[in-house]
This record gives structure tokens, C-alpha cells and sequence, in this order.
């Protein structure tokens, strides 16, 4: 791979561009019940503009991210991309991503698509100076990419199937974010200015807030089969195993002392479920 692809991968921010995109194919499996080619063309779609939104992110945050340790060696900060490049690449990602998703997975998918840009650069990103709490509105960008592939495979994009999916993505995001935040770069939000729960609560009250919102993210998950959109008992029986072993697991971070390596193990956990999750879906949906 070249120098440039990777640069261009960083500022797309590949791995959770691919994540909404895992997300999305869930969806569309549900609906369909199987995999068409028409699949593989909104898969593209959805990667490109997820890339594309995470690349408006960067040039968004690029001043805050020359200040923090995590952030500084991303391609705007590092200098190792121009502002017009990484524009232009955006640019191109949102619009290209766009018309894809629009010939292979219809209007109501593509304006979805374009909605979830929209909220993550025109809502989320803006509230992040704003709130500690932004990660709470930003769970609504999680929430969209399962809605595209179910609209794509030809579901209704109101159906309370699929809203119960959305649900689940839409709760899982805020710990994910919390979790991160607290292991991994707190003090850097501090330094940067931005708002921060460490500046609002103790760390014994985030760790509490932080493990009832994720018990809130394993019942949402374990709803998920009473709408009847996953078949097979051993289907259904997996989403309450993985609740069950996800509040164990979590409940390490409760326990005084443990500090920021109990958040990096939480993290990496709930990470783990929301994979789990997504197989588990598209695994309900080849058998419904």
C-alpha cells in the first residue's frame, strides 16, 4: 500500500468507518435474508461516507488535535496532508459514497446516508466543545448505518424491527466513546480545553454512570429478538449469554484502584460485544 493511501485510510479513519459499515450489512441481511450484489455496492457507498464524514471531522478538530497527544500524528496536525487535500479527498468520499449507495440501494438509503454525515460533522462534532455529554446526540450517528442496509434489502425505514437494532447501536456508542475517553486521552481533552466528565464528576461516579449505561446497552440488545427479527434458539440464547458475560466483564470498573486499566479492558469488551452483536444479526437473519 502507499504512502498516500495510508494517509488517506487515517484520515478516514478506517476501522470505524469499517465498523458502521459491519453495522450496515447487518441491517441488510435482516431484510433480505441472504447476500445480492446489490449489497457490495452500498457497502462501498456506506464506507465512503463514513470515511468521508470522519474526514470533515479532522479538518473540523484539526487545532484541537495538534494539542492532544493521542491526535497530534493524524495527517492534518502531522502536516503530512494539505487542508485542500484533505477537503478535496472528503469531498469526493461524501459525494461518490453518496451516488453509490443511491444506484444500488435507492433514494431513501442514500438520503439516510447523507443524514448521518450531516448529524456527525453538523451536530455531533460542533457539540463536542460544547458538552462532555456530546457522545450522547452523536449515538444517533451509530444508529443509521443498520437503518441504510435494512431500507436497501427492502425493509420500511419506520419498521419497529429494525428500530430495536438502532436502538442497541445508539446506546452501545456512548460508553464506547466514555470508555475511550477515560483510558486513553482525559487529560488530553483537559489540555485541549474541551469539555470532559473528568472535570464534571469523580472517577467513582463516571465508573458508575458508565456501567448502568452499558447494563441499559445489553437489555437493548437482549430486546432485540422479542421483535422477531432473529430465528433460531441458539441465535436468541447467544444475545443473552453475551449480555450476561458483558456485565460480568464490566464490572470490573467499579472496583476502587483499578484506574484507567480497568477502562481499557471495559473498552476493549464492549468493542468485542458490539462484534458479537453483529454476527449474531446477521446470523438471525440468514435463519428467520
Amino acid at each position: 500500500m502507499s504512502k498516500q493511501a495510508r494517509i488517506l485510510l487515517e484520515l478516514g479513519k478506517a476501522r470505524i468507518s469499517l465498523l458502521a459499515t459491519t453495522t450496515m450489512v447487518a441491517g441488510y441481511t435482516l431484510a433480505e435474508g441472504g447476500v445480492t450484489w446489490t449489497l457490495l455496492w452500498v457497502t462501498i457507498g456506506v464506507f465512503l461516507l463514513a470515511s468521508g464524514a470522519s474526514g470533515f471531522n479532522q479538518i473540523q478538530e484539526r487545532d484541537i488535535d495538534a494539542l492532544m497527544e493521542r491526535t497530534r500524528g493524524r495527517p492534518l496536525p502531522s502536516h503530512r496532508l494539505s487542508l485542500t487535500g484533505a477537503v478535496a479527498a472528503s469531498v469526493l468520499a461524501v459525494v461518490g459514497g453518496a451516488l453509490i449507495v443511491l444506484a444500488g440501494g435507492g433514494v431513501t438509503a442514500a438520503v439516510l446516508g447523507l443524514v448521518a454525515v450531516g448529524w456527525y460533522n453538523g451536530v455531533y462534532t460542533p457539540l463536542k466543545r460544547v458538552t462532555a455529554f456530546a457522545a450522547v446526540p452523536g449515538g444517533v450517528v451509530g444508529a443509521i448505518p443498520p437503518v441504510i442496509g435494512w431500507v436497501a434489502g427492502g425493509g420500511a425505514v419506520f419498521d419497529p424491527r429494525i428500530a430495536s437494532v438502532a436502538f442497541f447501536f445508539f446506546m452501545w456508542q456512548v460508553p464506547h466513546f466514555w470508555l475511550l475517553l477515560l483510558f486513553s486521552c482525559g487529560s488530553d481533552y483537559e489540555k485541549a480545553g474541551l469539555p470532559s466528565l473528568t472535570r464534571t464528576f469523580s472517577m467513582a461516579q463516571i465508573s458508575r454512570i458508565t456501567f448502568m449505561w452499558i447494563l441499559g446497552t445489553v437489555t437493548a440488545s437482549v430486546l432485540i429478538p422479542l421483535f422477531g427479527l432473529v430465528g433460531g434458539p441458539w441465535v436468541v440464547a447467544g444475545f443473552f449469554v453475551a449480555g450476561a458475560w458483558l456485565v460480568w466483564r464490566s464490572a470490573r470498573i467499579l472496583r476502587a484502584g483499578d484506574g484507567p486499566a480497568a477502562f481499557r479492558y471495559a473498552f476493549r469488551n464492549i468493542n468485542g460485544y458490539a462484534v458479537w452483536v453483529v454476527c449474531l444479526l446477521s446470523l438471525g437473519g440468514f435463519l428467520r
